[in-house]
């Protein structure tokens, strides 16, 4: 499962109705008009990408006020026009406004993300609960509500295409689930929830993030990190040189998830356990930075929003618009795969612990000896470690004999790199990228190095969404977090970040290949359960056999990896599934309890609450920690997947049947490309999700083709 794929505050502002400004904050940055400022004026570079080397953190707030305060004018000449309403006076409308706030907010939300700094969390805590405010402004308008309605009553009657039906539709749609039939009474509590939650969500991500930096661990002796590839210690030994009031030699710093990379090979055992149990009590141990009363807040809140809405919690409310459609739906998926998946795990925990027995270990199996002797068992089982794959996955060669190679056969697309275009990290490249016929397709930017200064795991994001209406074209972001070489040294991926970047680049493709009329069905503006099937799909060309040839290079000799080293590889595909698919499963449902409970069920101690959950469905299996706990599950809490983390098993769904699809007309083909371009990749949310699944597949979806993947199909009865 990839963490990836969290939608940014930038497309949050690019899209949602407007926000209200306040009169607060300060018209200009000091010395200049606004109109000078650089994220209020259109940009003159390709594709209207963000004029980075311009931009200065005293320009976001009052370009962000300059923005919300065009917005809401647009909103109400709209809502307070004269004449009938149309769908060009409304709707047309409505995606036409907004345009500098569209393009501040989308520079601010991924800035905050990929490079912040205390200056701009000031902003983003300041704003929160003003961009929530301003929506509700907008979503709570009665008349223009009214002039939506009327249209929606009369669609059926008007003369317009079935993208802009569909247009009708979801607008009607947002504008109820906002509150909009809400008495007046009823919207000023909505408008304080939605306020408060703003800035609660806002608050949890900045804890986790400087939680997480604050939890690397230190190591003083060298000999402590045996086991550890030169690369990964001449990071920790960087790590320890830039960070601040620390004496040690050496810095092992954390990702966002509850496991570490550097579990499956340090040798010594007692920092395995160090490094284990810091990471899984992250903003759990007091402190300015412990999100268990935030979660406690959060929580209560959004069920206190869901019952006023009319809903029996915050689940039914959010789960009412996915492809799953029902909290009973995703307790059935949750329910019947939790058993194979445990079962799985804890026989893949008996040959781990006849390992340790085996060399003379006289202790039980742990969740911080798991990843160690795992990868002893793969290399029992399959003869290769995992470590000996490095050399032949050096980023360049990834990127472009991989990635773009793969795009390049199924699709027919070009890139070529950008070093005169701005940007906002020295770390960050810029490509365009072309259609076959050379015609320019899409501006991607690439941010895939980790530093203190971006949130943890991987994600793709837009800065300019595609548009006929508005006649833009895509400027992308795709952002992971390997941990960056010393000078003069190769990136060496492990396999698991080179399927994370085959990953993003789904979601790019997805962004990039989007051919519709309106705004707000461009990309990945698709249900939360459908907008990591694309993404996931892509990572079939990681493993395809061609492709994996192609980029599996050493890195020094130029020689292509050992065939009987690739087939071990692929034979391997399905090893530790047990654990992979528990640890996914038990964040799952973490989630899934926090949402489905009332206000009056918010529990007092978060740890107990989510150790019961687990144990409700046999999955605390203390080998296996949940992929993320509560305190630092920044999908939920700070991001867009409340009660729909269960979306990555979800899309598994539909990836692995799409995957078979390939494999059934041949693989890497033009035409299989251009297929999946055309009935689902281009369309965006112009049509309900699982039309758009059964344009490309041909029928509904069918899930064996995931119970196998996963090692999970029912057993067949010995034959007697």
């Amino acid at each position: 499962m990839k963490p990836t794929h969290v939608l940014a505050l930038a497309i949050a502002l690019a899209l949602s109705p407007p926000l209200l400004a306040e009169d607060t904050a300060p018209a200009v940055a000091a010395g200049e008009s606004i109109e000078a400022n650089p994220l209020v004026a259109p940009s003159t570079l390709p594709l209207g990408m963000p004029h980075f080397d311009r931009i200065r953190n005293e320009h976001f707030a009052p370009a962000l006020d300059h923005g919300m305060r065009l917005h809401l004018a647009e909103i109400e000449a709209i809502a307070n026009n004269p004449e009938p309403p149309s769908f060009e006076n409304t709707v047309v409308a409505m995606e036409r406004s907004g345009d500098v706030l569209r393009r501040v907010g989308a520079v601010f939300g991924n800035l905050n993300g990929a490079h912040t700094n205390p200056e701009l969390q000031k902003v983003a805590r300041e704003f929160a609960p003003r961009f929530a405010a301003h929506q509700d402004a907008i979503t709570l308008n009665d008349k223009l509500y009214q002039r939506l309605r009327s249209l929606h009553e009369n669609r059926e009657t008007l003369d317009i295409d079935a993208e802009s039906k569909q247009l009708i539709e979801r607008y009607y749609t947002d504008f109820v689930r906002a509150g909009a039939q809400l008495s007046a009474g009823d919207k000023e509590t909505l408008k304080t929830y939605n306020a408060e939650l703003a800035r609660l969500q806002t608050a949890f991500g900045q804890n986790v993030l400087a939680s997480t930096n604050a939890s690397a661990v230190a190591v003083d002796d060298k000999k402590r990190l045996d086991g550890l590839a030169s690369g990964a210690i001449a990071a920790a030994e960087a790590a320890a040189k830039q960070a601040e009031d620390v004496e040690a030699p050496y810095l092992i710093t954390l990702q966002n998830t509850s496991s570490q990379p550097a579990l499956s090979s340090l040798h010594d055992r007692s920092l395995r356990e160090t490094l284990l149990k810091t990471s899984i009590t992250r903003s759990s141990q007091g402190g300015e930075h412990d999100n268990r009363e935030l979660v406690r807040d959060i929580v209560r809140l959004r069920a206190q929003r869901a019952a006023l809405l009319g809903y029996a919690n915050h689940a039914a409310y959010q789960l009412e618009e996915q492809t799953a459609g029902s909290v009973d739906t995703v307790n059935k998926l949750l329910s019947d795969l939790s058993p194979a998946a445990v079962a799985n795990a804890r026989a893949e925990a008996s040959d781990i612990q006849q390992v340790i027995e085996a060399e003379g270990g006289e202790f039980k199996l742990a969740a911080w000896d798991w990843p160690y002797y795992a990868e002893k068992v793969r290399q029992q089982k399959f003869e290769f470690d995992a470590a000996a794959l490095r050399p032949y996955f050096e980023l360049e060669n990834v990127l472009f004999k991989g990635v773009f190679h793969a795009a390049k056969e199924l699709y027919g697309l070009g890139v070529k790199e950008r070093k005169d275009l701005p940007t906002y990290h020295p770390d960050v490249r810029v490509f365009e990228v072309f259609n076959e016929d050379g015609s320019r397709l899409a501006i991607l930017l690439l941010d895939l190095y980790a530093r203190p200064s971006k949130r943890g795991g991987a994600w793709a994001n837009s800065y300019v969404l595609q548009s006929g209406l508005l006649g833009t074209q895509p400027v992308m972001g795709n952002h992971l977090n390997i941990p960056k070489p010393t000078e003069g040294e190769p990136t060496l991926m492990t396999f698991d970040e080179v399927t994370t970047l085959f990953h993003e680049f789904g979601h790019n493709l997805h962004g990039m290949f989007s051919d519709v009329h309106y705004p707000r069905f461009a990309g990945t503006q698709v249900p939360r359960d459908f907008v990591e099937y694309p993404s996931q799909v892509n990572e079939m060309w990681a493993t395809w056999p061609s492709v994996l040839a192609n980029y599996a290079v050493h890195y020094q000799t130029g020689e292509p990896i050992p065939k009987a080293l690739l087939d071990k590889v692929l034979a391997a595909e399905q090893f530790n599934q047990g654990y992979a698919t528990t640890e996914y499963l038990a964040a799952s449902v973490i989630d899934q309890a926090w949402h489905q409970i009332t206000a009056d069920q918010v529990p007092t101690d978060v740890l107990a609450f989510e150790a019961a959950s687990l144990k409700k469905l046999g999955l605390d299996f203390e080998p296996v920690p949940p992929r993320y706990r509560s305190t630092y599950f920044n999908h939920i809490f700070a991001g867009g997947y409340s009660a729909g983390y269960y979306s990555y098993m979800w899309s598994e769904v539909l990836d692995a049947d799409s995957v078979e699809w390939f494999k059934e007309n041949g693989g890497l083909k033009r035409e299989n490309g251009d297929h999946f371009r055309k009935t689902l990749l281009s369309r965006g949310g112009s049509k309900p999700a699982m039309e758009l699944f059964e344009d490309f597949r041909g029928r509904a979806p069918d899930i064996a083709p995931l119970l196998k993947r996963r090692g999970l199909e029912p057993k067949k009865p010995a034959q007697p």
